[in-house]
């Protein structure tokens, strides 16, 4: 059974800093990206950032220069630092997994999880 567990979530101040992590079990492929994305209340979920097996990295452009997303494939697990944060950077963030290479889309990944909340105050 696959699970993903993310943590790290919190209240920050604007400005401020949060480093999310996302630990994986019970995963058998060799090679996955994964991704984190996000959702605001009343909003869809849109993408934030992915990172292949091999260490490649997509960004939004909304967080580009902000995040950094990187993975301990030894721990399984992917982390998304992020810096400089903005009160339109709350919302409940999600990491999930994909065969698919450093894909964007949401429907390209099939095991998510349950999402930690990042609130960002002014």
């Amino acid at each position: 059974q696959v699970q993903l567990v993310e943590s790290g979530g919190g209240l920050v101040q604007a400005g401020g800093s949060l480093r999310l992590s996302c630990a994986a079990s019970g995963l058998t492929e060799s090679r996955y990206s994964m991704g984190w994305f996000r959702q605001a209340p009343g909003k869809e979920r849109e993408f934030v950032a992915t990172i292949s097996g091999s260490g490649i990295q997509k960004y939004a452009d909304s967080v580009k220069g902000r995040f950094t997303i990187s993975r301990d494939n030894a721990k399984n697990t992917v982390y998304l630092q992020m810096n400089s944060l903005k009160p339109e950077d709350t919302a409940v963030y999600s990491c999930a997994v994909s065969r698919l290479f450093a894909v964007v889309a949401a429907s390209g990944y099939y095991y998510w999880g349950q999402g930690t909340q990042v609130t960002v105050s002014t």
